[in-house]
């Protein structure tokens, strides 16, 4: 006798979107498909969107695919994503950023610009676990350690972050840890690194975090005797550091130009300041950032073919029974919190020292700067759109494979103590190799780390895995793919853009 197969989202999936798209008049091709992909090709300042998204069409989708699948619990799912979500942007100011922000003249010693570890041609990051800054030759996975003495001193200690959708209202905190985030109790209206020192007239929380790297002696500021920005974040002296910096910018004639006719309070060279260099920055990163037209996007908005049977699983699993959302809500999959999921530590650390210990090599997130023992480990969850565009994965590029990360997320503890430190994308650096994972080949350390665990294991299938990983490739913008477009070929202090 035929036994009928058990229910499953791909087995029924299909025929209840199509017995839905029937009764609701919607038809989506895949023609229709690619002329909206080729229309969305260039990076949006601001589009407008005039159809309303069938929302409710997509929740009974959601509702009736829950009912054929006995893992699916009930989910909430973020409403779509709009042009309200994101601040307005000039275009001019956005121009002159994409400049600023592929120009090494910002750099102590004009070696290095923002684009080396944040480079569109590696999807705004660098494809490394851990950035070769200052005096490191080469970009992305070719990056090398330099020369002599002017090689690198020091791996930077987490991995580069992504920029995408930092435009949006919603991202208020910036960094792994958290040290830079709005506050308007402070006279500049952020709390950062500089304190009282910090400069105002900074617009947005993406342009003050444009403010740091810079006075980064690992990122971009050199090291004290190198140079005058250098000396001067050495002596604590960040004001005069980013006024540097404003007067090479203003010594160029074409970018004294641009910021007398795109800023009102500048009338000649001379009344640029850093803030207006950051702005700019912060614009361009919120301009090419903003990745809002993936197959989950259009989903939402009513496209109900955009994402494949497995996908549409995986979002089950993801808003359900896997728990991924109890951390990675909200239209940007996150929830901004800080969460500690005992994940690896490599490289050099931030100075700080886990009990018993003077060394400096530990990485205590954001209990470094709370100084809260509870905080110790915690990092902030980061969004999870372009997730699969964005490795290495992990605060500080641990995993190299989007399944690895995602199986260290079911297993925290079990993953830390079972780390294959060969998967770390780390280029030879000469003796600095040394310290890459000294944390980890530390029992005790590695333990404290598995105790501020904050994760419970979750046992999923490994069908369930591999749909999971397919939703999370759905939540790939398609216009972030190939963002080469967004690479000047020139800038106008003539260093070189491209090495």
């Amino acid at each position: 006798m035929h036994k009928t197969p058990p229910f499953s989202v791909s087995r029924v999936g299909c025929a209840i979107v199509l017995a839905l798209m029937s009764t609701t008049g919607i038809v989506t091709t895949k023609a229709h498909a690619a002329g909206a992909n080729k229309a969305a090709a260039t990076p949006r300042v601001q589009s407008n969107n005039t159809t309303a998204p069938d929302t409710d069409l997509v929740r009974r989708i959601v509702r009736s695919l829950e009912q054929t699948n006995p893992n699916a619990r009930s989910i909430g799912l973020p409403s779509p994503v709009t042009d309200a979500d994101f601040r307005p942007l000039d275009p001019a100011q956005v121009e002159l950023g994409k400049l600023l922000y592929h120009d090494k003249i910002l750099s102590g010693n004009y070696n290095i610009s923002c684009a080396t570890c944040h480079n569109m041609l590696t999807d705004t990051s660098d494809g490394l676990s851990l950035p070769l800054g200052e005096g490191g030759q080469g970009l992305g996975p070719a990056r090398e350690n330099g020369f002599d003495d002017d090689a690198v001193h020091e791996r930077v200690p987490r991995n580069a972050p992504h920029i995408f959708n930092l435009g949006a209202h919603e991202f208020t905190v910036m960094m792994h840890d958290g040290r830079i985030r709005v506050d308007p109790s402070k006279p500049s209206g952020f709390d950062t690194p500089a304190d009282e020192d910090f400069m105002g007239g900074i617009d947005s929380v993406v342009s003050a975090q444009a403010c740091f790297p810079v006075t980064s002696f690992a990122e971009m500021a050199g090291q004290p005797g190198e140079n005058n920005v250098a000396n001067s974040v050495f002596s604590n002296n960040l004001p005069r550091a980013w006024a540097i910096l404003a007067k090479r910018v203003a010594l160029v004639p074409e970018y004294a130009q641009m910021f007398i006719e795109i800023y009102d309070d500048v009338q000649t060279n001379n009344d640029i300041r850093y803030h207006h260099i950051a702005n700019a920055i912060g614009a361009y990163e919120s301009a090419v950032g903003r990745a809002d037209n993936a197959p989950f996007d259009r989903f939402m908005r009513g496209d109900t073919g955009a994402m494949s049977m497995n996908a549409v699983n995986g979002m089950i699993l993801f808003y359900g029974k896997a728990g991924c959302a109890e951390c990675h809500s909200g239209k940007f999959q996150t929830d901004h919190s800080f969460r500690a999921i005992a994940m690896p530590q490599i490289g050099p650390g931030k100075g700080q020292n886990q009990p018993g210990y003077i060394d400096g090599l530990d990485d205590l997130g954001l209990g470094g700067e709370t100084e809260i023992e509870e905080d110790n480990f915690k990092f902030r969850v980061p969004s999870l759109r372009n997730v699969a565009l964005t490795g290495p994965w992990g605060h500080d590029g641990a995993y190299a494979t989007l399944e690895g990360v995602v199986r260290h997320h079911l297993d925290p503890v079990n993953a830390l103590y079972n780390y294959d430190q060969s998967q770390a994308v780390l280029p030879d650096a000469g003796s600095l190799n040394t310290r890459d994972f000294l944390v980890m080949n530390t029992p005790d350390r590695v333990e404290g780390i598995a105790a501020a665990n904050e994760l419970a294991p979750v046992n999923l299938t490994e069908t369930e895995i591999d749909h999971l990983i397919e939703f999370m490739h759905a939540l790939t913008d398609t216009d972030s793919i190939d963002i080469r477009h967004a690479i000047p070929m020139r800038v106008p202090s003539g260093l070189p853009v491209f090495d």
